[in-house]
C-alpha cells in the first residue's frame, strides 16, 4: 500500500500493523487516518530522555518504552499512538516479550503510566484527544508535561475518568503509581535555581 492509497481510504488496525512505505518515517494512526509524526524539538526530546533516566532509577529498563512502542487505543476508528514514554506493568512487559513488533494491542495490559511532552504545534492532541483515549484504554496515570506552560499535569484514573493535579516550579510531583519518585517541574524543564 502506498502513501497515496492510505490517504484515500481509512486504515484498519490490521492495515496499520502491516503498513510499510519503505522509509524510516514514524506514523500514528488516528481514527483510521495515517498521520506522520514530525521530529520532536530538541527541548522535548531532552525532557523525554531525562524522564527516562529518572524512571531507570526505579525500574528495570525492560519496563520502559521511550518513543519506541505503539499503544493501540480505543477510538471512533482504529487508532495507535506512540507516546514519549510508557511504563509497563510486569504483565505488560511479559505480553511484549518475543513479539515481532513493539505494539501494545487492545488484548494486552495497558501501561501503568504514559507520559507525553506537549508539542507546541498541537497542544490539543495531548490535552484533549490523548487524554480521553488513554482514559478509555485504562491507563492508570497519564502525565502531560508542558514546556510552554512550565507545568506537569498528573492525571489519575478514577472510575473511568481522570482526576488532575497541576505541578509547577519546585512543587514535588505526586505520583500515586510511583510515590518514591522525587522530581519537580523545575528539574524536568532544566530551570536553574
Amino acid at each position: 500500500m502506498t502513501q497515496a492509497q492510505s490517504a484515500t481510504r481509512l486504515l484498519t488496525a490490521t492495515d496499520y500493523l502491516h503498513y510499510n512505505d519503505g522509509t524510516d518515517d514514524r506514523y500514528e494512526l488516528v481514527n483510521g487516518i495515517l498521520t506522520e509524526m514530525p521530529p520532536e524539538s530538541n527541548l522535548n526530546a531532552r525532557i523525554a530522555v531525562f524522564l527516562f533516566t529518572q524512571f531507570l532509577k526505579l525500574l528495570p529498563f525492560t519496563r520502559l518504552c521511550h518513543k519506541d512502542a505503539e499503544l493501540q487505543v480505543t477510538s471512533i476508528k482504529a487508532s495507535f499512538r506512540i507516546p514519549d514514554l510508557m511504563v509497563l506493568s510486569e504483565a505488560g512487559e511479559a505480553a511484549l516479550a518475543g513479539s515481532s513488533r513493539n505494539t501494545i494491542t487492545l488484548e494486552m495490559p495497558a501501561p501503568v503510566l504514559v507520559i507525553e511532552v506537549v508539542s507546541p504545534d498541537d497542544p490539543a492532541r495531548d490535552y484533549r484527544f490523548k487524554r480521553s483515549e488513554y482514559a478509555v484504554r485504562g491507563v492508570p496515570e497519564y502525565w502531560i508535561v508542558d514546556p510552554t506552560q512550565k507545568q506537569v499535569l498528573i492525571l489519575t484514573l478514577v472510575e473511568g475518568f481522570y482526576d488532575e493535579a497541576i505541578f509547577k516550579g519546585d512543587q514535588p510531583l505526586a505520583s500515586s503509581i510511583f510515590p518514591a519518585l522525587t522530581l519537580t517541574p523545575a528539574q524536568i524543564f532544566f530551570e536553574t535555581p
